[in-house]
């Protein structure tokens, strides 16, 4: 048997005062970069809809229309006339292309169609985008 007194041996000891400056630091990072997570989104009022979110294909094109009537080609402006060709120049053949489409309230449906009506003469799938419903 190990009787021995055990006084003058040294102990192992874990500091953890910088542990929560650490976990800090990491909240306020993720806190920061989930605030800039999509920087290609115009600020828009969307409609609301009590739908769930669909999932869309691996390549998003986004396309946005404010209450001026102004058309958005993921953050650069295009005109109307000029948005068939530039959404034709990003679509790659053999590629699943899905373009999500940001419509403020308050546009007449008229220029949703159109838009909807470009990406049927492309072939491409479209889904409009709601905001959820509040109860």
């Amino acid at each position: 048997m190990n009787l021995r007194n055990r006084r003058g041996k040294p102990t192992a000891e874990v500091h953890t005062a910088a542990l929560n400056d650490i976990m800090f630091f990491l909240m306020l990072f993720f806190l920061l970069a989930s605030a800039v997570a999509n920087p290609q989104v115009v600020k828009l009022l969307l409609p609301k809809s009590s739908a769930g979110e669909q999932s869309v294909a691996k390549k998003t094109i986004t396309v946005s229309i404010t209450s001026d009537l102004a058309y958005h080609l993921d953050k650069a402006v295009v005109p109307y006339d000029a948005l068939e060709q530039a959404l034709q120049s990003q679509i790659n053949s053999g590629e699943e292309v899905t373009i999500m489409l940001y419509a403020d309230s308050t546009v007449p449906i008229q220029n949703v169609i159109s838009v909807m009506d470009i990406a049927n003469r492309l072939k491409i799938k479209l889904v409009l985008a709601t905001e959820p419903k509040k109860d």
